[in-house]
């Protein structure tokens, strides 16, 4: 900057210290103190005065106003100027406007030049596999999809939902979702979410909860098959004051208006504080579920309720099971990942049952393995997602953009249609091609950043099953929105306008 510019600036420092100024600046906190040189804008424009002007200790420059604004202690309440405060201005605005753009008609294209029309006239030449044409059309259907909000009927009230989802998971088929909300008075309630797909293309959702209340936190949840499949839920709940954690087993008939009086098994299993559960699909370990602690690993039968204990270095935030074989990975908070194979008898302290193992640089948030079952996805508290090969313990692919720094966020890996999703903790929704890491689409949240507002996602190309919608669904505190593939999607259809 020039001299004479700092001359001027000094000039103004005079007159803001004449009594009169001084007292005007003092009459309310929530004034704005100016600290600016109007003479840079003289010289040089606004453009070029907020590319240029420096960073003062306790000072911030609004380009806007081409002024320098006095910054109080973050601590002061009535302070209007923090530097907390002006990042999340920042951060809401950037999201309204993608917000805005993500609205519009026109979306940008993941790979330059491809459209649908260009991959279906390719596949009738006979110049793209049909594997990789299903692959790309998901891509441009995705990164086209457009936002509507869905009315959530419920079958034993007419009120409407005013509790924030606190999780989602969909059983395998995407027909049901089983939801957790935080209710007012502090506690939970569960229910299950019916989807219905129709000729006319619009999708609606029924809530079947129970009065099935608890004061405890729930951790962690997945679908149980014991009588058939999906038939159960298992639930990890943190203990409170002198009542330990427990794992309930419940049964999904327990949310649905059919055979009322028919609830099918319902278990608890004492358990101390679990951070992570997992249900085995393998027919040697049938009925065989595990849970991730501090420092260890419990693998439970759930109907002769014995256990085998395995000892680990850490807390085990993550879990899930092989198919083909009762082998189940791990994955703790000192990042390390390993696999326990289930026919192993010895569970000593030398960790040599640890049949694979590897590291990651932070703590690990969510596992997902692929069909293959020699490949594995681990996200982290870094907002790394690493794409690992099992038999050489050595990360191939890494999908770059998910944000994290200490939030517990899961992935969603969807095979056959080549995508992987993940919410930051920025509370954007991120979609990646599976194949090569390509970040595809980048969805801003439909309400304002926070912690209580990171959305839960759920993305099928037949969410209600067989007959259902392809689209991503998304729950943001206490709403529900439809991502449809379909420009031409319709709002508004009740269930009874359905049949």
């Amino acid at each position: 900057m020039k001299r004479g510019n700092w001359r001027s600036s000094g000039t103004d420092r005079h007159r803001q210290h004449s009594p009169s100024q001084w007292r005007s600046r003092h009459r309310s906190a929530h004034e704005e103190q100016e600290y600016s040189s109007e003479s840079t804008a003289g010289d040089a424009g606004p453009s070029t005065a907020s590319s240029s002007a420096p960073e003062l200790p306790g000072f911030y420059f609004d380009p806007e106003k081409n002024r320098y604004f006095r910054l109080l202690p973050g601590h002061n309440n009535c302070n209007p100027l923090t530097k907390e405060g002006l990042q999340k201005k920042e951060e809401e605005r950037k999201r309204s406007a993608l917000l805005a753009e993500d609205d519009g008609p026109r979306k940008k294209a993941p790979r330059t030049g491809l459209n649908s029309a260009l991959l279906l006239q390719k596949r009738h030449l006979g110049l793209l596999p049909p594997s990789s044409y299903s692959r790309l059309i998901h891509e441009v259907k995705v990164s086209g999809m457009h936002r509507h909000q869905l009315e959530v009927q419920r079958s034993n009230s007419t009120s409407p939902n005013t509790d924030n989802f606190h999780l989602i998971v969909a059983d395998s088929a995407c027909e049901r979702v089983f939801t957790v909300n935080d209710v007012s008075h502090g506690g939970c309630k569960y229910g299950i979410m019916n989807f219905h797909g129709c000729r006319k293309g619009s999708l609606s959702v029924e809530m079947c909860d129970n009065l099935y209340f608890t004061n405890r936190k729930v951790n962690s949840v997945c679908w149980a098959s014991v009588t058939h499949t999906d038939s159960h839920v298992l639930l990890c709940l943190v203990g409170i004051s002198q009542t330990p954690g427990c794992v309930s087993l419940l049964p999904a008939s327990l949310f649905s208006n059919f055979n009322p009086d028919q609830p099918g098994m319902l278990c608890s299993f004492k358990i101390s504080t679990a951070w992570s559960c997992a249900w085995c699909l393998n027919p040697q370990a049938d009925k065989t579920f595990s849970t991730g602690l501090s420092r260890q690993v419990i693998v439970t039968d759930a109907v002769t309720g014995r256990r085998a204990t395995y000892l680990a270095g850490s807390d085990v935030l993550a879990q899930q099971f092989a198919v083909r074989a009762p082998v189940l990975f791990n994955g703790c908070r000192s990042g390390e990942i390993f696999s326990i194979d289930l026919r192993q008898r010895d569970r000593g302290r030398t960790h040599g049952w640890k049949t694979n193992r590897f590291f990651q640089e932070s703590a690990i948030t969510s596992i997902q393995l692929l069909q293959d079952e020699n490949y594995l996805l681990a996200a982290d508290m870094l907002g790394k997602i690493k794409l690992w090969d099992i038999r050489v313990k050595r990360s191939v692919k890494q999908y770059e953009g998910h944000h994290n720094e200490y939030a517990y966020l899961p992935i969603h890996v969807n095979e056959p249609e080549g995508l992987l999703l993940a919410v930051g903790q920025d509370c954007y929704t991120r979609l990646w091609s599976l194949h090569d890491s390509r970040l595809l689409r980048t969805i801003p949240s439909p309400h304002p950043a926070g912690k209580d507002s990171i959305p839960n996602v759920v993305f099928s190309s037949q969410l209600g099953g067989r007959r259902g919608l392809p689209g991503l669904l998304m729950a943001v505190r206490h709403d529900l929105y439809y991502y449809s593939y379909d420009k031409d999607y319709q709002d508004g259809l009740t269930l009874e306008g359905q049949f």
